[in-house]
């Protein structure tokens, strides 16, 4: 009997646990991002947890503000689709904060200037920046500011992929001259293929990154905006700068 009484005691403890998580998760955030970013957003291959510098930021601004939240990982168009639909609270996923996507969704205040910039092989000599892109083929992610910037240079043929990591492996093997990427993702790539890859120019375009929210979600606006104001004043941003992509030099 006594046997019995602790195997019903232990059962209940263990679903009144179980209920508690699942009424934790219920009540948590969903933050979208597109895990295929680096250093900003990619999936750890010995941990599989999604990690970079938006996971870091988001956490941080989590614990400031209060919030829980989860990730789910979404591939970009379905995620600016999910949030126009309103399908994830938040999204936070190296996005350029733009026009067209502020009328689809609302965005917090910038967290970091992320502009265009060209990435080609180390042997090019004859590309050193966009106005030298003309006529040739330039690689950039599906959906970016990059391959819009791409698009825009006349006369060149633009090849799309459906992640950066897929546009300079093609560089890298010579099937494309040059790719336009947001410049933090472009050190990245380039201090991880620094014999086969170089930065040339400056930074041509004024960007920046904002976290996506679905529309009409103030009050957890507000809340998001305070807690990263409070954070850049701490120069908690400057320190993840350092810390994920440094300087290409």
């Amino acid at each position: 009997m006594r046997q019995k009484l602790m195997i019903l005691l232990t059962t209940l403890v263990v679903l009144g646990l179980l209920a508690a998580c699942s009424q934790a998760d219920e009540n948590a955030l969903v933050v979208a991002t597109d895990a295929t970013f680096p250093p900003f957003e990619y999936i750890d291959e010995a941990t599989k947890d999604i990690v970079g510098f938006d996971m870091d930021l988001m956490d941080a601004i989590a614990e400031r503000a209060g919030l829980e939240i989860n990730y789910q990982n979404v591939s970009w168009d379905p995620l600016l689709a999910g949030m126009a639909d309103c399908q994830y609270d938040m999204a936070i996923s190296a996005m350029t904060i733009t026009a067209d996507r502020a009328e689809a969704f609302s965005f917090s205040d910038p967290y970091i200037n992320a502009g265009q910039i060209v990435v080609v092989g180390i042997n090019n000599d004859t590309i050193g920046g966009p106005d030298d892109l003309v006529g040739t083929t330039i690689g950039a992610q599906l959906g970016t500011t990059g391959a819009m910037e791409a698009e825009a240079i006349a006369e060149s043929s633009v090849k799309v992929y459906d992640t950066y990591e897929l546009a300079f492996l093609d560089l890298a093997n010579g099937q494309i001259d040059a790719v336009i990427a947001d410049y933090p993702t472009a050190v990245a790539f380039v201090n991880q293929n620094a014999a086969r890859l170089q930065v040339v120019g400056e930074v041509f375009t004024d960007e920046s990154y904002g976290i996506a929210f679905c529309k009409g979600n103030d009050a957890l606006i507000d809340q998001v905006n305070a807690a990263l104001a409070e954070l850049q004043a701490e120069g908690f941003i400057d320190q993840l700068v350092i810390t994920w992509y440094g300087d290409a030099d």
